[in-house]
């Protein structure tokens, strides 16, 4: 592995959600390794149970603390265990998202209210709950950053996102909120709204392909990937950004700004003028 800049040297931090080598987590830990940090990866258990981790495990020496991020006694039992493994840490990812509606396909119109909250558990609540525990669990070093992954379909509806549209916007919420109460302390909050970008969880979502191509069309950079995504979440891990805190990043190539592009405009011109 290349020594990369040093960025993160002596830091040490926690990362949630690694599933496997496409998923927007693992490249991130690479990165982080590259660039000099130590870590600890977790997951839920019928995550670990691929046993897919152990290969990031070994190629970055990080330990496994398997967690259920719904569960307040598996958070509260995982920072303990993080305070011997790493004594503090200086930053923590959070790339957890999940939704029983969209895997089952259930119309947003008629999703199971159960599932729903689940939803709405993992995938943003649990950010309030792993910052709870880490605080109280006295392992959050001043001067740290926590980052978690999110999507513009918090801000604008996504039709096949379904009711992830709302969690994503809950998360959002919750990362201003905890920061605006860790600032004193100059730990930072943000959010990164990643483009759609091609990884197993991702590409689960019907319709997918077509949100790809449409923000890949949009986007004047195009699609970011997930190293790209990786490397801007370092410089978020990093002491180059300690007065940026509660704010949602969008690293989307631009599609937030655009309001359509060249490219678009011609294909949907073409397509219209075929249908005559």
């Amino acid at each position: 592995m290349s020594e990369g800049y040093g960025l993160l040297k002596g830091k040490k931090g926690i990362i949630f959600g690694a599933l496997d080598d496409r998923s927007i987590a693992w490249r991130i830990a690479l990165a982080c390794r590259r660039e000099g940090a130590e870590f600890v990866l977790s997951n839920a258990p019928i995550a670990l149970r691929l046993g897919v981790l152990n290969a990031l495990s070994e190629e970055t020496g990080a330990a496994i603390i398997p967690c259920d991020v719904s569960s307040d006694n598996d958070v509260k039992e995982m920072m303990q265990k993080v305070k011997e493994e790493l004594g503090g840490v200086d930053f923590i990812l959070h790339a957890i998202g999940m939704s029983p509606n969209i895997r089952k396909n259930k119309p947003y119109t008629e999703i199971n209210y159960k599932w729903f909250q689940q939803s709405l558990d993992i995938s943003a609540i649990s950010l309030h709950r792993i910052l709870h525990h880490a605080d109280e669990a006295g392992i959050l070093n001043d001067g740290g950053s926590v980052v978690a992954l999110s999507y513009i379909g918090a801000q604008r509806i996504f039709s096949k996102y379904s009711d992830m549209n709302d969690a994503k916007a809950l998360l959002e919420s919750i990362a201003r909120n905890y920061g605006s109460r860790l600032a004193p302390r100059g730990i930072r909050v943000n959010t990164v709204s990643q483009a759609p970008t091609k990884t197993s969880a991702g590409s689960g979502i019907n319709g997918f392909d077509g949100m790809y191509t449409f923000a890949e069309k949009i986007a004047p950079l195009g699609n970011p990937s997930a190293d790209e995504c990786a490397d801007y979440c370092v410089t978020l891990f990093s002491d180059l950004t300690r007065k940026v805190t509660m704010q949602n990043l969008f690293h989307d190539g631009g599609f937030v700004t655009n309001g359509i592009s060249e490219e678009m405009i011609g294909d949907l011109a073409k397509l219209y003028s075929e249908e005559d």
